[in-house]
């Protein structure tokens, strides 16, 4: 099954089969059983909201990941990662910043964010997520 992506922004135009592809092939080299995945770009209004709601913080940020909570009957039709949602409004400005493109950028934060749903923490770990991070990036070419 193919990732789902959602566009619940309206700012900037985004080219969904694209991202549909680039997901596959992220779900293709990342370490996990999981098949499916959900990729949601959002706006900074949205975005901050769900940051303040899910990780009690203030603002925007630009990648939250949501592991799946699947139930035997939904793991029966196939087994789903989560959603990874992005603001593009940070995204473009995290591209500016770090001189990327933002298709760039944006490819960057999908990886990012499914490493996450994989179990992969950056703020816990010795530097092994962005090791994997840094070396799947060069294996999707981004």
């Amino acid at each position: 099954m193919a990732p789902e992506v959602v566009n619940r922004q309206r700012k900037i135009p985004l080219d969904g089969p694209r991202w549909q592809a680039f997901a596959t092939k992220v779900m293709q080299v990342v370490p996990t059983q999981a098949a499916d995945l959900t990729l949601v770009f959002v706006s900074d209004r949205t975005m901050r909201e769900l940051n303040r709601v899910w990780r009690k913080k203030r603002g925007t940020t630009d990648v939250l990941s949501f592991p799946a909570d699947q139930d035997e009957f939904e793991k029966a039709a196939g087994v789903q990662l989560g959603d990874v949602v992005i603001s593009i409004e940070q995204a473009q400005r995290q591209a500016r910043e770090n001189d990327l493109t933002l298709e760039e950028e944006i490819a960057q934060l999908v990886l990012h964010g499914v490493l996450h749903l994989c179990g992969y923490d950056h703020t816990t770990d010795t530097g092994e997520m962005n090791r994997l991070e840094l070396r799947l990036r060069r294996k999707l070419g981004i």
